[in-house]
């Protein structure tokens, strides 16, 4: 039930939003009232707080004796105390206060607020009705109220505005704790530090020097050791710290984190050398010439922790040295020559130092003893930015053993601070000369068997006999038998280490001289040219001793693009060597004045990196001669996967085949009504193998002869029931492309979006056989189709610039052979090699071609089903409808 006193009255009875407004300003006003009770006494209580927060600011705390600092807190605490009494009088204002302030402050005249609340003195109907008018009068005027923000007259209260004096205060203070010597708030709470006695006599001096690697300057510590702080330093920085003066030796303590402390010892350099004194000399003299003596002290910060020395204090903080970053840049690969071309790029903090390519095979005997360790592969990093920075670096491995094997490629870098970082392995072939010529290349073998394990050294020798059983038919040169033979001798005679590798060295040269003759000679030597100046550019070498390393290289150039253009003189030009794509010696002699213009002018950096470019540009120079064992090694495997798409296309085109008959077949029953032509299913015989075995092929030939086809018996359930069953071969075509596509990942290839986009059609179309509905899988049948022949010609497009990326030339030679888009000269097509996946410049049919075929198609439907009278003239409609 609600009080009288909570009965709206006045006009507040017949206009609820009125009242409901007066409510909410009456609220409003009596929180400012009360804000305006509480914010006098409030002064001084906020006063106090700034008084003490100064004082804590100001380190007065930390200054002053333990029983001065603890009166100081009573005082404060009592301060605060009797600055809270007033707030015991303060109390909620009522509501009549409320609507006088919001009279007052809004300039309302005649009450409006507090009259809704009245009554009138006589009760006449009349002067009801009249005092009922002036309330309606009234409230109009309490629609813009506004109760406005606290007035609470500080000034008031404070004639003298010593309010400003701790305000200030408070600012100045905090201002100063940013300091050295500033305060803190939790000085008040806790003892003062122990005031530590420095000897004034004693000089110290002390700084860190960060390592050279991080090009980071040296801190120098102030006398004071004031630092508040931790001082940031690199890990592995040298601490140095010089004490001189005093009359004693000054004790120097690296304090750590954990709580344990470490002397740090005296350089052995610095300590006071003890002369033999003579019998004359006082003993007394020693300790006075040991404290002029100044003492070094060293060390190397590679944690947190304090140095204090004669009641100094300095923090470190040490920031942890990062162990390198190091990663492929895309797949190792061959060059033309047969180098190892690795791209690749390193992350370190200041700089990776080193980084090279560790090269293990992953075959392994542990009984095995190899001729030769492991293949060294250093990798080119730029000194500048070489916190984070790529690089490629071409190296010619085939001269070693694991040539051709399998083996696990892991880069290693490794900083300045001896850090290491490695990536994930790469298991890949590792590159080997290509030998066009057979007697070369057994030759080779030879060496290769005995150089992995002394122990087959019996094989190798076994090897060699047998290139000489029929040396007239074999070996047509007779340099080469007697290079045979003597290398056989060799390696009957080897004995201990030195002598293996001799006979190894001496059949790799027989195996290149047969291969190239002096070309190998001339190589060889460029390689060793480029090898030396690298390494002079790397540690720095002077002018001198550059200038004469390039004229080993030029003069190696020389010789080898001299053997080279007289191989090269009775070799055809290949197809693919155009304009673009021949080196001239102009250009060698250009990039080589660079380099020796940028070595001499310090730019070495620039020198080296072009020295690199050189070397992939050599490697990759091809000789002039085909590449017949190499092409048809790297093109083995792929062949087979163009083959394996080429069946599918196949047999996917020869199942739309069968799925567009038999569908046209079902319209033609459904059409003519006919619900029952036969109790047996042919068509069942017809996809799979009679019961004398005989295949599915023969025995459509076999009813072909006879000029009637099985489904021509079948009625329309069994028509339906046949489209159902070749939901089984569109499944299993489907299951075969994503086979290929695997193996097309497995082998570095990307399968285009083509071949994705076919298996979704062929998906869909095996649903629809599974439902037999001929029409829409006929359709998805289609588009798998064309799907297929634009994954096909992207596969391909992949392979010729995989082969023209890495031997400058594309399957047998024949890829990239001017502008005739695969025409010979006299613009006839080539004979495709592999299966045809249609011709690219056929053009394909837009959307009016389409509609226009599929309007022709419905008509003759529509006449077929009309049931023409003439036999011939339906027979001509079946056979454009493609329904034998």
């Amino acid at each position: 039930m609600t009080s009288p006193s909570r009965q709206k009255k006045g006009a507040f009875a017949f206009r609820p939003s009125l009242a409901r407004l007066v409510t909410t300003k009456r609220l409003l006003a009596r929180i400012v009232l009360f804000f305006e009770q509480l914010l006098p006494p409030l002064m001084p209580v906020l006063s106090v707080i700034a008084f003490y927060l100064s004082a804590s600011w100001f380190g007065l705390f930390r200054s002053v004796p333990d029983w001065l600092r603890i009166l100081l807190l009573i005082a404060f605490a009592g301060a605060f105390l009797v600055t809270l009494l007033p707030f015991r009088t303060l109390r909620w204002p009522r509501i009549a206060e409320a609507d006088r302030m919001l009279e007052e402050r809004n300039g309302l005249p005649h009450q409006p607020v507090t009259v809704q609340e009245d009554e009138p003195a006589f009760d006449t109907p009349f002067g009801r009705a009249l005092w009922r008018e002036h309330q309606t009068r009234m409230a109009e005027k309490i629609a813009a109220l506004d109760a406005g923000l606290p007035r609470p007259d500080i000034a008031a209260h404070d004639r003298f505005a010593l309010r400003a004096v701790p305000a200030l205060l408070l600012v100045t203070a905090f201002g100063y704790s940013l300091s050295i010597n500033g305060g803190s708030i939790r000085d008040a709470l806790q003892a003062a530090p122990e005031q530590v006695v420095s000897d004034p006599a004693v000089r110290i001096d002390a700084w860190v020097t960060p390592p050279s690697y991080t090009g980071r300057a040296p801190i120098y510590l102030t006398a004071d050791g004031s630092e508040q702080a931790p001082i940031g330093i690199p890990q592995f920085s040298g601490l140095t710290v010089r004490v001189s003066g005093g009359k004693t030796a000054e004790k120097v303590v690296f304090s750590k984190t954990n709580g344990e402390a470490q002397d740090i010892s005296v350089q052995a350099d610095t300590k006071p050398q003890q002369t033999a004194a003579s019998g004359s000399e006082q003993p007394t003299a020693a300790p006075a010439s040991q404290a002029l003596v100044a003492q070094t002290h060293m060390m190397k910060l590679q944690e947190n922790g304090a140095l204090e020395v004669n009641g100094r204090r300095w923090s470190f903080e040490v920031l942890p040295d990062k162990a390198p970053e190091i990663a492929f840049d895309g797949l190792p690969k061959r060059s033309v020559n047969g180098a190892l071309e690795i791209a690749f790029t390193v992350k370190d903090d200041y700089g990776v130092q080193e980084a090279h390519a560790e090269i293990v095979p992953v075959d392994t005997d542990p009984t095995a003893t190899p001729l030769y360790p492991l293949p060294e592969y250093r990798l080119d990093i730029p000194r500048r930015n070489a916190r984070d920075a790529k690089g490629v670096t071409s190296r010619n491995l085939t001269e070693h053993p694991l040539a051709g094997k399998r083996v696990r490629i892991t880069l290693v870098a490794k900083d300045a601070a001896g850090q290491t970082g490695r990536s994930p392995p790469y298991e890949m072939a590792l590159p080997s000369r290509p030998f066009n010529e057979p007697l070369a290349a057994a030759v080779a073998e030879e060496r290769q068997v005995f150089a992995l394990d002394t122990r087959k050294m019996p094989q190798a020798i076994a090897l060699n006999e047998a290139l000489t059983i029929r040396p007239e038919e074999t070996i047509p040169k007779l340099t080469n038998y007697l290079l045979l033979e003597s290398a056989l001798t060799r390696m009957k005679l080897a004995r201990g280490e030195d002598a293996l590798k001799d006979t190894a060295q001496y059949l790799w040269e027989i195996a290149l001289g047969m291969e190239d003759g002096d070309l190998s000679l001339a190589e060889r030597k460029l390689r060793e040219a480029q090898q030396n100046l690298a390494d002079a550019l790397d540690r720095n070498a002077p002018d001198a001793e550059i200038k004469k390393l390039m004229d080993e290289l030029r003069k190696a150039m020389q010789d080898y693009m001299t053997e080279l253009a007289q191989r090269m003189q009775n070799a055809p030009m290949q197809p693919n060597q155009n304009a673009q794509n021949i080196l001239r010696q102009q250009d060698l002699e250009r990039m080589m004045d660079q380099i020796e213009n940028l070595a001499r002018s310090g730019n070495r950096d620039a020198a080296q990196q072009m020295l690199s470019e050189l070397q992939r540009m050599m490697n990759n120079l091809q000789a002039g001669r085909p590449q017949r064992g190499q092409q048809s090694q790297e093109n083995s495997e792929a062949r087979k996967q163009i083959d394996k798409l080429g069946e599918i296309l196949r047999d996917q085109q020869k199942l739309m085949e069968q799925t567009f008959r038999l569908d046209q077949q079902l319209r033609d029953r459904m059409q003519r009504g006919e619900s029952d032509m036969g109790e047996n299913d042919p068509l069942l015989d017809e996809m799979n193998p009679g019961e004398n075995g005989e295949p599915q092929d023969q025995q459509q030939g076999q009813q072909g002869k006879e000029g009637q086809q099985p489904s021509d018996q079948m009625t329309a359930e069994q028509l339906r029931e046949a489209l159902k069953q070749l939901r089984a071969q569109q499944d299993a075509l489907g299951k075969q492309l994503g086979e290929l596509q695997k193996s097309l990942g497995e082998m570095g290839m990307k399968p285009g979006p083509g071949f994705g986009q076919a298996q979704r059609e062929m998906e869909g179309a095996g649903r629809e056989l599974g439902q037999g509905r001929g029409q829409p899988a006929v359709e998805g049948q289609g588009r798998a189709l064309e799907a297929l022949r634009q994954g096909a010609r992207d596969m391909m497009n992949q392979m010729m610039q995989a082969q023209q990326g890495q031997q400058g030339q594309g399957p047998n030679g024949q890829v990239g052979q001017g502008d005739q888009n695969g025409r010979d000269p006299l613009g006839r097509p080539r004979r495709p090699q592999g299966p045809d996946f249609g011709d690219n410049s056929v053009k394909v049919p837009d959307e009016i071609d389409v509609q226009r075929a599929r309007e022709i198609l419905d008509a003759i439907r529509e006449k077929l089903g009309n049931n023409p009278p003439q036999e011939m003239e339906r027979r001509y409609l079946e056979r454009l409808l493609d329904i034998q």
